[in-house]
């Protein structure tokens, strides 16, 4: 029998349809059908300027929108030939915020896979500790979750006062409330039914099928683009890469509870090594002036003028960039042609490609394994559909 799963189904984590052929209780063959969501970021960034084509990276993978931010902005700033004039206060404060974001991006895909196994008061749990993420967010930028605040040149303003500890009060509690989720889920035994020995992916299919993130790192490869290809002064920071053994849903839960700890390390290493300077770039071709120069300074006003009304214009050529998303490799392919506006965009989207091994992992198991198998390779559809 060949049935439909999705796209109105609660349990693909957005509009993904899943055809699958089933015997019995068992899934004999799965085909993702994807574009329901069909956003065209990558074509409409093309039509705008560098500085608007930011806002559009929020809106991929809208769980992390800051490392989408983060990967755009090292493209266009390599593409500009200006990565030697990023300040050491922008590396920091932007890991941080990166590794922030992924905590909360796990912080969801930890309440909603656990929701749709059943365990529903983790749910309410992981939404209460993201909460105090998206405020930091709102004290940085006023806004809690596009924030767009990573861009071209540096960060859109200022870490406020009062940021440091804004920061520790969530890295005070979440060592405990990470206990709980353990307590809840690590050795239960209804979680153990259902993760342990499904959807597994071997090393070789992991490799074969081009994944990245956890969804590779839980098959027991160590491969993390931050440790690999370091960005953004990572090189700086100590951390661990947690991998798995077995590759099946379990191990996918596993890394991300690791990396969580991980996350938080990076956190209070870069809120106790923040030095002082720029938060952006000393360049008006590129940054605006600031506000108070701009009312005293002919030259700031044009400038300023200039750079919201035409942008600026990257030597033609052309860049890939890779980052490390909270669902893994996240490449951003720009091509210039002189002018103010990317000539071609293209985005190496981690969900994308991991839900590209879905039918392997499903295929020989029961029905109900697909919806653990889609929950534990995280993936978001504005990304897969961009």
């Amino acid at each position: 029998m060949t049935i439909n799963m999705g796209p109105q189904h609660p349990s693909t984590h957005g509009v993904l349809r899943l055809l699958l052929t089933i015997e019995g209780e068992t899934v004999v063959k799965a085909e993702p059908d994807i574009g329901y969501l069909h956003t065209g970021i990558e074509k409409t960034a093309e039509s705008k300027s560098y500085h608007q084509a930011l806002v559009l990276t929020d809106r991929m993978d809208y769980l992390a929108p800051l490392c989408n931010n983060l990967g755009y902005s090292l493209a266009v700033e390599k593409l500009l030939g200006i990565e030697d004039e990023i300040t050491d206060k922008i590396k920091y404060a932007r890991v941080l915020l990166a590794e922030l974001q992924r905590i909360a991006s796990h912080l969801v895909w930890l309440g909603t896979s656990a929701l749709d196994l059943g365990a529903m008061s983790v749910f309410l749990y992981c939404f209460r500790e993201r909460e105090l993420i998206l405020d930091v967010f709102e004290y940085v930028s006023g806004v809690r979750m596009m924030t767009s605040y990573i861009c071209p040149g540096g960060l859109q303003a200022d870490l406020p006062r009062g940021f440091d500890e804004k920061v520790r009060a969530f890295t005070r509690v979440f060592p405990d409330r990470l206990a709980e989720y353990h307590d809840l889920l690590t050795n239960n035994p209804l979680w153990l039914e259902r993760t342990k020995g499904v959807a597994i992916l071997s090393k070789e299919d992991a490799i074969a099928y081009a994944t990245s993130g956890p969804t590779l790192r839980g098959s027991g490869i160590a491969w993390d683009i931050r440790k690999a290809f370091p960005y953004s002064g990572y090189e700086q920071f100590d951390f661990e890469i947690p991998v798995g053994s077995n590759g099946d849903v379990y191990d996918r839960y596993m890394v991300r509870m690791l990396e969580m700890e991980q996350s938080l390390r990076i956190v209070n290493q870069a809120l106790e090594g923040m030095p002082p300077g720029r938060y952006r770039v000393a360049n008006p071709k590129v940054a605006p002036p600031p506000k108070w120069q701009i009312t005293g300074s002919m030259e700031a006003l044009i400038h300023h003028f200039k750079l919201y009304t035409e942008g600026y214009r990257p030597p033609a050529g052309e860049v890939y960039v890779r980052t490390e998303s909270p669902k893994g490799e996240l490449g951003f392919f720009i091509v210039s042609d002189g002018s103010a506006r990317p000539y071609r965009m293209h985005v190496r989207a981690p969900s994308f490609a991991n839900l590209q091994a879905l039918p392997k992992m499903i295929q020989g198991n029961l029905l109900s394994d697909v919806v653990a198998a889609i929950g534990s390779i995280d993936i978001v559809l504005g990304e897969v559909d961009r």
